[in-house]
């Protein structure tokens, strides 16, 4: 009687797991005929069957019917990015060419040449943007960015993939989850953001922080829960009056409070320094009127904008206007700022439903109001073409290489003219070389001022939204190395480099040429050898750097350096530096030798690592670009060396480890015997007798924290401090601010993360 009942079982359970994958497509369909799209029912049946039968016996991680995550990313596709029958289809098979014997051919054959270009498109990019090695980090990332200038659907639909590996990520190894909200956070977010996408990079932004940093997300989410009554009756006192004046006006519209997301008010803390309870902008008022004649959508809006200004106050310098100038990635909205009941400020988006749709859906939206079939949105091509143009010179360097795209995923925007009136985006902060640049590679290469508003100045000078700016050059001008410092933009840093890398072989070959001659005269041979030795003596990398180095007359080819070319080695040192031209003396010491031969133990990167200090020797090293301490989230990265580099989650340097190099990622936990840390924290506030002694009694008696040094400073009634204080963990720390927050006239109490050092004391 027992196998009948396993049978039944399977059977029970595989009938259920049917039922759970129609109802999902059911879903789907469901959502797909009450859009606006034309009602392509047959085409999604057919893909979903195919993909289904391909998929079939294959499971998640998470144990359910692999068709699920193909169902999901055709869901996200449809209902929240807007998208039609030949997106949905291509996200029903998305992995049926990665994942089984299928081709493309075979997509072809069955759906069509649409169709299965977008298949074909997601299959290159499927191993995500990253890889294992840096050079397939960067050829996948061009690839995504290439396929996005054929259609940008294919990157559209791998978004909506992204966003479902993440709703799911819970069901991963903690080491896997560290890469992939990694890469999300660095990569796919800002991404999401210069598309457009706003409530997928919101979601992607917001996930990400919950796996990186679980216990901050649950602590502000708990917080923003406890907190919605008190906000909810401040917004109903704030939206009343407004509300009577616009339906006095006669509009058809929504007025709802938007509660900013979890990772922007840690950010809003972790930037301001501030606990939860003093960020006061929680949420946005936003307002969705419905206009059906474009022509009256900005009339409108600015209509609403004095209505709202009568009633309340407004900031005079936080008014947005993205109707009359639109973002590059197509966002429409007023944004204005005025005062609440309570006495806090509260920003107001003002859009018609158009508005909101493209600011929600980004291009996505675009198809649906577009004027002439095959018309091109002018933002997303301008943005395109700047990314061909950087992929046209790519960096050599992945990390490099991506830092240079991410200037323009993450820039926010002005707008300055040209003297003949033409309109130009440029990132915020971006110089006259920039827009030099921007314009055309000449004019940057040789730019040497520049007139804005018809005052002459250097290349450096930062623009302003409004300005008008002539480029000035000269043909005698050359680009220089320095001018990389003021170099905002991602085509002009990337212009600059190829520059150059151009002026570079033109003084190594002169270099190479005047060492030939040089040698040929002393009767030298120009060998191997002698390079090595060369760069040996001179400490210089590589043959490139060394004819650099001489055809810019670094290096003086002289009598001196003949005689060390000629000079009559010792047995075997050549050999020595041959191998290693970069030390500065022959290793040969019998210490160095077993060092060279010993090899380092493995380090199972899906077991927790634990940081521990034997003897005064730690098996772990702590980055010196963010000096993490006990208590912070951290995470380890194996080096080439095999040692564990420990990084805070939020280090600009370990967002680049966890989205490029997730293989050699490992989680850590430390030991309770740690070495003792040195903080650095910065205290300000109102001066008065006897602050100092409150301030000491607190940190060396109640705390009985042992203070490194203490420097302080007041001028006209404020002090400011910088403290340095040796601490077991990052807790001791938070302790020790809030404690001394509590003295009258302390202000506040910070600890500054990027001066953390360690010691072994």
């Amino acid at each position: 009687m027992k196998v009948p009942d396993i049978n039944i079982s399977t059977s029970t359970r595989e009938a259920d797991e049917e039922r759970m994958v129609q109802q999902e497509f059911d879903s789907l369909l469901e959502g797909y005929l009450n859009s606006n799209h034309r009602k392509k029912v047959d085409i999604i049946k057919r893909a979903f069957e195919f993909a289904k039968r391909a998929h079939q016996g294959v499971r998640r991680r998470s144990g359910e019917p692999y068709i699920m995550h193909p169902l999901a990313v055709a869901k996200i596709v449809s209902q929240e990015i807007g998208l039609g029958s030949t997106s949905i289809s291509a996200a029903l098979l998305h992995d049926v060419v990665e994942d089984t014997d299928y081709t493309v051919e075979d997509i072809e054959s069955q759906f069509g040449r649409k169709i299965a270009s977008l298949v074909e498109g997601l299959t290159k990019i499927s191993g995500g943007i990253f890889g294992d090695r840096a050079s397939a980090q960067a050829e996948n990332f061009r690839k995504l960015l290439l396929t996005m200038a054929d259609d940008i659907r294919v990157i559209l639909i791998k978004m909506a993939d992204r966003l479902h590996n993440m709703r799911t990520l819970g069901s991963m190894l903690p080491s896997k989850q560290f890469k992939i909200a990694g890469e999300t956070f660095y990569i796919y977010a800002p991404l999401a953001h210069r598309l457009g996408l706003f409530a997928i990079k919101t979601e992607l932004e917001d996930l990400s922080f919950k796996y990186e940093h679980p216990d901050a997300y649950a602590d502000i989410s708990q917080k923003i829960a406890e907190t919605e009554a008190h906000r909810t009756e401040i917004f109903d006192t704030f939206s009343r009056p407004i509300k009577q004046r616009l339906d006095a006006m006669g509009l058809v519209y929504e007025m709802t409070a938007r509660v900013k997301s979890v990772y922007s008010i840690w950010n809003k803390m972790q930037t301001k320094h501030v606990p939860f309870s003093e960020v006061y902008d929680l949420y946005a008022a936003r307002i969705v009127f419905r206009c059906d004649n474009e022509a009256d959508e900005k009339r409108l809006c600015w209509n609403i904008y004095s209505e709202i200004t009568d009633l309340y106050k407004l900031h005079p310098e936080r008014t947005r206007d993205w109707v009359s100038t639109p973002k590059v990635n197509g966002y429409r909205a007023l944004h204005l700022t005025v005062m609440g009941p309570d006495g806090n400020w509260i920003e107001v988006q003002i859009r018609s439903e158009r508005m909101n749709e493209m600011a929600e859906r980004g291009f996505a939206a675009h198809w649906k109001y577009k004027i002439g079939e095959g018309e091109e949105e002018p933002e997303l091509t301008v943005w395109l073409k700047t990314i061909q143009d950087i992929l046209s010179n790519p960096e050599p360097n992945a990390i490099d290489f991506l830092d240079t795209i991410k200037l323009n995923l993450f820039s926010s925007e002005i707008v300055v003219f040209t003297p003949k009136g033409e309109l130009i985006t440029l990132p915020k902060n971006a110089t006259v070389l920039d827009m030099a640049f921007n314009l055309h590679t000449e004019l940057g290469t040789h730019c040497i001022a520049g007139k804005v508003n018809h005052k002459l100045v250097p290349l450096s000078y930062k623009l302003q939204s409004g300005d008008q700016v002539e480029v000035l050059t000269s043909k005698s001008q050359k680009p220089q190395e320095s001018w990389a410092e003021f170099l905002t933009t991602a085509k002009g840093k990337n212009q600059l480099r190829v520059a150059m890398r151009r002026e570079r072989r033109h003084v190594a070959a002169a270099g190479l040429e005047m060492l030939s001659e040089f040698l040929t005269d002393r009767g030298i041979e120009l060998n191997n050898i002698v390079i090595t030795k060369l760069l040996g003596m001179k400490q210089i990398a590589t043959k490139d750097e060394l004819y650099f180095a001489i055809g810019r007359k670094e290096i003086a080819l002289d009598d001196t350096l003949a005689k060390s070319l000629t000079k009559s080695s010792k047995k075997g040192l050549l050999s020595k530096i041959l191998r290693n031209p970069f030390s500065s003396k022959p290793k040969d010491t019998p210490e160095d030798s077993a060092e060279q031969t010993s090899q380092p133990n493995t380090i199972d990167t899906k077991q927790t690592y634990v940081l521990r200090s034997v003897g005064g020797i730690d098996n772990y090293r702590i980055a010196d670009c963010c000096h993490p301490i006990p208590g912070d989230d951290v995470l380890g990265y194996v080096d080439e060396d095999n040692q564990v580099v420990v990084h805070k989650l939020t280090c600009p340097v370990a967002m680049k480890l966890k989205s490029s190099f997730g293989n050699r990622l490992v989680t850590t936990s430390w030991e309770v015997s740690t070495p003792k840390f040195i903080a650095r924290i910065h205290m300000d506030g109102i001066d008065r007798m006897g602050i100092l002694q409150e301030i000491i009694s607190i940190i060396s008696t109640t705390l009985a924290i042992n203070i490194r040094s203490l420097d302080i400073g007041a001028d006209n009634g404020v002090f400011n401090s910088d403290l340095t204080v040796m601490v077991e963990d990052a807790d001791v720390v938070n302790k020790l601010c809030k404690k001394l927050k509590t003295v009258k006239g302390v202000k506040t109490a910070v600890r500054v993360n990027e001066e953390t050092t360690q010691t072994n004391e």
